[in-house]
């Protein structure tokens, strides 16, 4: 990996646009692949690791993070108000080779906060694509992702929008080249085997808590 460095950022946004989900944006000059993320850094207390969050969009001089409030790191990054500054570290990760996906049918399928990096997936897709949302009961992001998807499939868990269930049993394969998927790694799991059984190529967006980002501390392997 090339070497990186920590570089503060202000914030210009940090609002709750769901129960528990959080929008961020910070102003800066940003470069990443899609499908990417960035170590985020906004904790005082020095022992806390930093969270790896994935770019939700991004513009020349803005950078999007849609996140959920699940620990005392993420609630700290909930609270911090506009003009305050962050520390992040990116981008990094492999991302989607997204020059592969032209002219082809495809699916995203997202789980929870899994959707994050869909909304700066479709935008830069070149493709036919639909998109395969599931939520535990309220829905979000999927209004903004609208004008760059062709059909758009909600599932949730209590059945309060769209389909009452997993996302995954609305997923219908025989429709799509390709399927980039992220979200719980159960959900993830259940949808490569359904790939495997249609023989549809399918990619999946892996995370896990790490230290140093480099693959010393071994923590990120998945």
């Amino acid at each position: 990996m090339e070497n990186k460095s920590y570089e503060k950022v202000e914030i210009i946004l940090n609002e709750k646009i769901s129960e528990g989900i959080y929008k961020m944006d910070v102003k800066g000059e940003f470069k990443a692949k899609v499908g990417q993320f960035y170590m985020v850094k906004c904790f005082e207390d020095g022992t806390m690791l930093p969270r790896p969050i994935s770019i939700c969009d991004m513009e020349d001089n803005k950078l999007t993070f849609l996140y959920a409030v699940v620990g005392k790191g993420t609630k700290i990054m909930s609270e911090k108000k506009v003009g305050d500054n962050i520390e992040i570290l990116g981008p990094l990760g492999n991302g989607f080779p997204i020059d592969e996906f032209k002219g082809k049918k495809v699916a995203l399928v997202a789980g929870g906060i899994g959707i994050a990096p869909m909304l700066y997936l479709a935008k830069k897709l070149e493709a036919d694509v639909d998109l395969y949302a599931g939520f535990r009961d309220e829905i979000y992001l999927t209004n903004e992702m609208c004008e760059y998807i062709n059909e758009g499939y909600v599932s949730t868990n209590t059945g309060k929008h769209g389909h009452k269930g997993f996302v995954t049993e609305i997923l219908d394969l025989d429709k799509y080249d390709t399927v980039l998927c992220c979200g719980p790694e159960v959900m993830m799991k259940r949808v490569v085997e359904m790939c495997k059984e249609k023989q549809v190529k399918v990619y999946v967006s892996m995370e896990k808590h790490m230290a140093c980002v480099v693959g010393a501390c071994l923590v990120c392997t998945c």
